[in-house]
C-alpha cells in the first residue's frame, strides 16, 4: 500500500470528510494541509489570504506539502482546493509511495454544499446564486487539467462518504 494517500478537487467535494472516515477504516492518520498551514502559521487561512496575500499562501502550502509527503510515516493527506494548481504541486500527486485520488463534483453539488459557506472560503466571497454557479465552473475549469493529474478519479456524486471511502480502499488493495 502507498505510504500517502492524498485526495483533491474542490472546495466542498468532501477531502476532509472523506480523509476522516478512510483514517478510521485504514489506521493511517489524517493530515489537513489547511489545518497544518493554520497550525504553523497561527492564524486562519482566511486571514493568511487577506493579511499576507494569496502569493504567501501558496509558497507556505508549498513548503509544506513538500515537507509532508517526503515525510517516511504513511499519511492520508487532505489538500486545499487550489493546492495542485500552483509551484507545480500537481507534480508530486503521482510520485513513489504516493497514490492520489480526484474527488470529482459536478457544479450542482459544488454550489449546493458551497452556497451556505461563502463567508467561510477566502475565494468565494459571493452572495449571488447565478454569480456563485458561473465562478464555481469556471475554476473547475481552469483547475481540472492539475485535478485530472491523480492517479484517479472518483465521481462524488450522489454518493455517502462511505461509499466514496469504500471505493478508494477498493483502488489501494
Amino acid at each position: 500500500m502507498a505510504h500517502k494517500i492524498v485526495l483533491l478537487g474542490y472546495m466542498g467535494c468532501g477531502k476532509t470528510s472523506v480523509g476522516k472516515i478512510l483514517s478510521e477504516k485504514t489506521n493511517i492518520p489524517l493530515t489537513d494541509l489547511d489545518d497544518l498551514i493554520e497550525k504553523r502559521e497561527n492564524n486562519s487561512v482566511k486571514n493568511i489570504f487577506a493579511t499576507r496575500g494569496e502569493i504567501y499562501f501558496r509558497r507556505i502550502e508549498h513548503q509544506i506539502l513538500k515537507e509532508i509527503l517526503s515525510s517516511p510515516e504513511s499519511l492520508i493527506v487532505s489538500l486545499g482546493g487550489g493546492t495542485p494548481c500552483y509551484a507545480n504541486n500537481h507534480q508530486f500527486l503521482n510520485g513513489e509511495n504516493i497514490v492520489s485520488f480526484y474527488l470529482k463534483a459536478s457544479i450542482k453539488t459544488l454550489y449546493d454544499r458551497l452556497y451556505h459557506e461563502t463567508d467561510k472560503r477566502p475565494l468565494l466571497n459571493i452572495s449571488d446564486e447565478n454569480e456563485l454557479q458561473e465562478f464555481i465552473a469556471k475554476h473547475l475549469f481552469d483547475r481540472s487539467y492539475f485535478y485530472n493529474q491523480a492517479t484517479y478519479n472518483i465521481t462524488v456524486d450522489g454518493k455517502s462518504l462511505d461509499e466514496i471511502s469504500a471505493e478508494i480502499i477498493s483502488k489501494l488493495t
